[in-house]
């Protein structure tokens, strides 16, 4: 199997891991007596003490609101709020801070897409084209556009390793279709699709393409003028960065053209009871107050990973990943569910016939956290024929020591269910 890369500069140094942990706090806790190990960093990653600071420092020092004061306090806060914007514009490659819009997270992403340039680019028989391995959240939006404008969901197949039939997804691309939206990285699987020849391929016929990188932008080195995306959404509290805070990049002429999704304060121009003027980007997309303190934990996060360096994460994650895969695949009884040929430092995975739910629950008891369920991707979920499956998920401050352990519970996990 042909693990995690990003871009193809894996580095062949690895990261001081030890060093690396002491900067998260909660790795230092113990869970039920037992030393933390954490591997639920595709739910939601740890924060390192960088971001911690730097959101206490806010409250702190310069809390005030952004855009509308002309005292010091308000000053500051608007220029460390706008410095997280470039940090972000920086960080992903985008030609412009504009271009950068700050929202709750990729789900509000999604659905500011959906509700503004969907709702005024779709109609009746239209076709939006999505892929069996999203997320609810790039499933939904979409349903909900369709039974509104009496428009069409397509959805692209995979094979039984979790990886995207290109040929098909490219057979569904029509003249109705009006988007296409896929995540850059499975949740469930760990699959890396190929986002850039899939953009290639749907911008020949026209269409433009969202992705959902919310699982991408942890592991990889992501350029979205390179990639050539419309739209790219994720989510900072992925990102090593506070919840409730989120990304929407979108390319300029697009984002000038979409109206405006909510009304308030700060996403106008001017006001009369017979007019209103929208405000410039990305302005005209952040109404009201917006989540300050989360944005500037965003960039604090940029800035520690930006420090780490992704060649060295993704070498060391690379390590980790084939080494957990190897060690999960002598467990006997163990299943992999995802095998793709390109993959992220995701392990889902069946042990014989114990609920997955049973197997979160034991090795909980030993201090173990993971993620049991459907993953929000219950029509995955029902291509691969199975209700739930556990998954273990990496970053860059797990070790090797993580993964005996992980395999340590599985064994008490056995002896509890025979």
């Amino acid at each position: 199997m042909r693990v995690l890369r990003a871009g193809d500069r894996v580095a062949s140094g690895g990261l001081d891991v030890e060093r690396v942990r002491r900067d998260f706090p909660i790795l230092e806790q113990q869970i039920r007596g037992k030393p933390l190990v954490y591997l639920d960093s595709a739910a939601t990653s740890q924060k390192p003490r960088a971001v911690i600071d730097a959101i206490a420092r806010y409250y702190q020092e310069d809390n005030a609101n952004v855009h509308r004061g002309v005292h010091l306090l308000s000053e500051r806060a608007t220029q460390a709020y706008e410095a997280a914007r470039e940090k972000v514009q920086r960080f992903i490659h985008a030609a412009h801070a504009h271009e950068i819009v700050f929202v709750r997270g990729t789900t509000e992403a999604i659905n500011l897409i959906s509700q503004t340039y969907g709702r005024t680019r779709v109609r009746p028989g239209d076709e939006i084209l999505i892929t069996v391995m999203e997320h609810h959240s790039n499933i939904v939006p979409w349903q909900l556009l369709c039974e509104e404008k009496g428009a069409t969901l397509r959805v692209a197949p995979m094979d039984d390793e979790g990886q995207l039939l290109l040929e098909e997804l490219e057979s569904l691309i029509g003249p109705r279709t009006k988007l296409l939206a896929l995540g850059h990285v499975s949740n469930a699987l760990g699959t890396i699709n190929p986002v850039r020849p899939i953009v290639e391929m749907a911008h020949r016929r026209k269409v433009p393409v969202l992705l959902d990188g919310a699982q991408a932008v942890p592991h990889l080195a992501v350029d979205v003028q390179a990639l050539g995306c419309d739209f790219y959404a994720f989510s900072g509290h992925k990102l090593f960065g506070p919840t409730g805070i989120g990304v929407l990049y979108g390319k300029s002429d697009l984002l000038e053209e979409m109206p405006p999704w909510q009304g308030g304060g700060d996403m106008i121009s001017s006001v009369t009871f017979e007019k209103t003027t929208w405000n410039k980007l990305p302005y005209k997309f952040e109404a009201g107050t917006p989540d300050i303190a989360g944005a500037i934990g965003l960039g604090a996060a940029i800035d520690y990973v930006s420090g780490l360096g992704l060649d060295a994460i993704a070498a060391h994650e690379h390590d980790l990943l084939a080494y957990a895969t190897q060690a999960l695949q002598e467990v006997s009884g163990l299943r992999l569910i995802g095998t793709a040929k390109e993959k992220a430092s995701v392990l889902s995975f069946l042990f014989g016939d114990v609920h997955p739910h049973d197997i979160g629950t034991i090795l909980d008891q030993q201090g173990i956290a993971i993620r049991t369920g459907h993953h929000c991707a219950q029509p995955l979920m029902r291509r691969l024929g199975v209700a739930a499956t556990a998954r273990a998920s990496l970053a860059f401050y797990n070790r090797r020591d993580d993964i005996d352990a992980l395999v340590e519970g599985l064994d008490k996990v056995r002896e509890v269910f025979g």
